[in-house]
């Protein structure tokens, strides 16, 4: 489907040529249409689907079209880190480049002239607020901020946000709304807990629901099987040597990407950390160093395994296993980007083997299996990745009682 079948205004669709935009994604074309028609929509859509434009495009043609007050604030988009609230600020520009709505990012940083516009943003009523929940709930703390105009709210990634514990801070934002709004979220994956959410503060959502997309064949996905204690040695092994580009490096929790971040560095290779406990202004300058070239190595969370755009990036280890699969599919689709071509390699010590039989699962196929240096010594057996049988269960059986409960035939 083209854009220009669908209901959007003539500014939005003037953007959207200019911009070369001319086929809607698969969630676009479902998403848009029900937006535009006033329902609450629930979709699951990972990044890289086209998603922030198909909750943008309908809010900018509903706010031309629909009656609001001009002096309030009238939609809030609720986004779990600072990197996509800024991205989601970045795309309102363009595609909002013929529209006269006016749009204020709230995010952390220690820019007090940033935090002195989005105070103005917020009290003089602009169009639409994008926020972090943490910073917009500390600027509710501080001052008195009208919400009584918000038509429409919109959350991003929201399984993201429960997972980094924002569910408390969405929960207190969502009691000073209107109940009569639209709301709309949008989530790369759809546990219990964010149906629970969609029902506390939704009226009979309208589901979409695309399909997670398996990693593209440009990724060449390798695996090794290895002890725990081994990870940093195979490491060393497959960096040191290497005319290194730009690498991500996985890691399940931040302590392991501090602890490895620093051996790499005794080991003379140019690795930084990505994590929560940065400040803004310290994770903004490594990914700005690592973008341009001067790191080689960026050892993260999962902070970074969602909406960042490195187009440049040939391989992506994962140091620890992702627990989801769709996880894995975020965290490697970082490499073969922009028509590139890619190497993903997974570490897989026997504790992570259920986790990773789940991805091969999800992908319905094995991954490439590569030996293990015999600098590193012997490597697990292979019996150490097989599931593990439960033992069978036996039934009691009680003196005077027929087994399964039957009883004696007269």
């Amino acid at each position: 489907m083209y854009f220009d079948e669908l209901a959007l205004s003539d500014e939005v669709l003037d953007a959207l040529w200019d911009m070369h935009f001319d086929v809607c994604t698969p969630v676009q074309e479902q998403a848009i249409p029900l937006i535009l028609e006033g329902h609450d929509v629930i979709a699951c859509a990972q990044t890289g689907t086209g998603k922030t434009a198909a909750y943008i495009l309908p809010l900018l043609t509903n706010l031309a079209f629909d009656s609001h007050n001009p002096d309030k604030l009238n939609a809030i988009i609720m986004a779990p880190t600072r990197e996509l609230a800024q991205q989601i600020d970045q795309q309102m520009e363009g595609f909002g480049f013929y529209v006269p709505f006016s749009s204020v990012p709230i995010y952390g940083g220690k820019d007090n002239g940033a935090w002195g516009n989005q105070v103005s943003g917020l009290q003089k009523g602009a169009d639409i607020v994008i926020a972090t929940p943490g910073r917009l709930l500390s600027q509710m703390n501080i001052y008195d901020i009208d919400f009584s105009g918000v038509k429409y709210f919109i959350l991003d990634e929201a399984d993201r946000m429960l997972d980094m514990g924002f569910y408390d801070d969405i929960m207190t934002i969502v009691r000073k709304l209107p109940a009569d709004r639209q709301t709309i979220l949008f989530s790369a994956t759809m546990p219990e807990k964010i149906r629970h959410m969609a029902k506390t503060i939704m009226r009979t959502p309208k589901e979409v629901q695309i399909a997670v997309s398996r990693p593209p064949e440009t990724i060449r996905q390798l695996t090794a099987r290895l002890f725990d204690s081994q990870k940093p040695g195979f490491v060393q092994l497959m960096l040191q040597g290497r005319n290194l580009n730009k690498v991500i490096i996985f890691a399940g929790k931040k302590q392991r990407v501090k602890d490895l971040t620093r051996t790499l560095r005794i080991l003379k290779i140019d690795a930084r950390a990505m994590h929560s406990d940065l400040e803004q202004a310290e994770r903004d300058q490594v990914m700005l160093d690592f973008r341009n070239g001067k790191i080689s190595v960026l050892v993260a969370t999962d902070v970074v395994s969602r909406g960042i755009d490195v187009n440049d990036v040939p391989l992506v280890i994962n140091f620890d296993v992702p627990h989801d699969p769709e996880d894995y599919v975020h965290r490697i689709g970082r490499t073969a980007r922009a028509e590139n071509s890619g190497v993903a390699v997974t570490l897989v010590s026997p504790e992570d083997a259920h986790y990773f039989r789940r991805i091969e699962h999800f992908l319905k196929k094995e991954i490439e299996r590569i030996p293990l240096p015999e600098a590193l010594g012997e490597a697990p057996a292979d019996e150490a990745y097989e599931p593990r049988k439960k033992p069978a269960r036996k039934r009691p059986f009680r003196k005077g009682k027929r087994p399964f409960g039957r009883k004696k035939n007269p």
